[in-house]
């Protein structure tokens, strides 16, 4: 997710660092990019020369002070709530007080991540849906603190990256996965009832519901550990709602790390 934002604003003309303290997912994020714009020579939709220049606007770094003169920070890392205070702790000792600070979460208060920090009418959300360089929606998600002025600044940031951006108050899952945890949950109770098979839900979710992908489908390709996570916040944030209850399926294919597709094996096999 985070090399495929990178992406999205360096083929609208921005500087950008990808920041990661692993070599391993820098490595990996590079040739993601590599191999995306490629495909876009090869169908027509850039040429060689657009290419070279939007790969050599993106620079790997593994060192955060080097993110000190960005105006724009977008945190993407795994929907851990201590994990992305402990970053926004960090981002906000080393970015100038006038930068942005946007977290990507798809469930987590934004609230909650700019609670006891300092400047939190700085930390928006900017919620991005996967995968990120072809989905036009972005949720603009403002937190308790989160100033009127920078609302506006992260709202027409997303306008100028191409995006539809929705601004919405700081809420469970917002809006898009508060209304996307039914399309999943119930699809999971269906396959523990034995009522359908992972392959005929999808089947007909496409057919008769006009969905691009079923529900299995679309987990694997999000990654079942990320879907999973999203379900326990929301479940969690409104006080154990039943209707928002996580699903064991999930919870049993996340510790034996079938997460989808990025692991080669999800509800359904892919090539690695």
């Amino acid at each position: 997710m985070g090399a495929g934002i990178a992406l999205v604003c360096a083929r609208n003309g921005h500087q950008v660092s990808l920041f990661d303290v692993n070599p391993a997912v820098l490595d990996q994020a590079q040739s993601y990019l590599r191999s995306t714009l490629i495909k876009d020579v090869e169908k027509g939709r850039s040429s060689e020369e657009q290419m070279n220049e939007t790969y050599q606007r993106i620079s790997p770094v593994q060192d955060m002070k080097l993110l000190e003169s960005s105006d724009i920070v977008i945190e993407a890392v795994p929907e851990r709530l201590e994990l992305k205070k402990s970053i926004f702790q960090n981002l906000t000792a080393v970015c100038s007080d006038k930068a942005l600070l946007l977290s990507n979460t798809s469930s987590i208060s934004i609230t909650e991540i700019a609670g006891g920090l300092k400047s939190p009418d700085r930390i928006l959300g900017l919620h991005f849906f996967n995968p990120a360089p072809v989905m036009p929606l972005v949720e603009v998600i403002r937190g308790k603190k989160s100033s009127p002025d920078n609302v506006d600044k992260a709202y027409q940031f997303a306008k100028e990256l191409g995006k539809v951006p929705v601004l919405v108050h700081d809420s469970p899952g917002f809006i898009v996965n508060r209304v996307a945890r039914p399309y999943y949950n119930e699809a999971l109770r269906i396959l523990g009832d034995r009522l359908a098979s992972v392959e005929k839900i999808d089947d007909i979710m496409r057919k008769a519901g006009g969905f691009k992908m079923g529900p299995f489908e679309l987990q694997d390709m999000i990654g079942i550990d990320i879907n999973f996570a999203t379900t326990e916040s929301v479940y969690t944030d409104f006080f154990h709602e039943g209707r928002f209850k996580p699903s064991r399926i999930q919870q049993r294919m996340v510790q034996a790390g079938n997460l989808g597709r990025k692991t080669g094996e999800g509800f359904y096999a892919y090539e690695k």
